[in-house]
């Protein structure tokens, strides 16, 4: 099959008349549509019904464009795969992260990224809300939750426990918690929408009710305030991990409960057609991850 006639196809979609197809690939409307014809034979159906004004997909065509248009980003994706052998990455990466992995992590590799590889260009998003995806047209978002099923692709780069902490400040004045009922005499600092923490009580999962005089929106607020010694935090590994071993929070064991174990994800919109660019950016997030782990 010409892939020439199945982009041309895909034109005359996009622009309403084999007319406005043609002038936008320097073709005259009968050679538009000749090759039109030659397609439509090929496979055997008819793709759309035209008259001297208007066109319509057949049901037949309905059936085709996704499949063309599949086709060609499979030729675009090919093309750029070879060619960034030579020419190093390229195009523009759209990568969205919560805000402290975000700059600790994607913002450094994604500058070392863009020094290795002139013509690469990246569009970062930080946020620790969630952001769709697919309306923000983003080709990775990092993700530290427990995921619901969907139909985009999740990818794990690294396991990312909760950790119960406290500034050495606060325990030393209102105590250490030994088990998880004990954590009512406690002040906790919580997130906006989040009046639970995960926990697991022997093989089960349960939320424990928190309440406590300060609520953020943000990560960063909560680590702050934790640090400043306002109260207990349930906070993610790789928001305290630096904290934990510099001694700025301590991590808080309870003898009856654990801490909900989440894990670092690469969500991504598809598998098909993955563009080097996106491949490279995992392949570096799980080093990099790696690498702290071990460190």
């Amino acid at each position: 099959m010409d892939l020439t006639d199945v982009a041309l196809f895909c034109s005359i979609v996009a622009a309403g008349s084999l007319s406005a197809a043609g002038r936008r690939s320097g073709h005259s409307p009968m050679a538009v549509s000749r090759r039109l014809a030659a397609l439509e034979e090929e496979l055997g159906v008819r793709l759309l019904h035209r008259t001297t004004r208007t066109i319509a997909l057949t049901a037949d065509g309905e059936t085709f464009l996704p499949l063309a248009q599949s086709m060609l980003d499979a030729k675009a994706a090919a093309v750029a795969a070879f060619s960034e052998r030579h020419e190093g990455l390229s195009g523009v990466l759209r990568v969205t992260a919560p805000n402290r992995i975000g700059r600790a992590l994607v913002v450094p590799q994604a500058v070392r990224l863009m020094a290795e590889n002139p013509l690469l260009h990246v569009d970062l998003i930080l946020s620790d809300s969630i952001v769709d995806i697919a309306a923000a047209g983003i080709d990775v978002a990092l993700r530290v939750a427990t995921l619901q099923a969907s139909e985009l692709v999740a990818v794990k780069l690294a396991d990312n426990p909760r950790v119960l902490c406290a500034a050495p400040s606060y325990l030393a004045t209102h105590g250490r918690p030994e088990r998880l009922v004990e954590i009512d005499e406690h002040t906790c600092l919580t997130l906006h929408a989040m009046d639970g923490w995960p926990f697991t009580v022997g093989e089960k999962p349960m939320s424990k009710r928190i309440g406590g005089r300060l609520a953020a929106n943000s990560v960063d607020t909560l680590r702050g305030a934790c640090i400043a010694g306002a109260g207990l935090a349930l906070l993610t590994y790789w928001d305290v991990a630096r904290d934990l071993d510099d001694g700025t929070l301590v991590a808080v064991t309870l003898e009856d409960a654990e801490p909900e174990l989440l894990a670092i994800w690469a969500v991504l919109p598809t598998r098909q057609h993955m563009p080097a660019r996106v491949r490279t950016f995992l392949e570096v997030m799980k080093q990099e991850l790696a690498a702290h782990i071990r460190s």
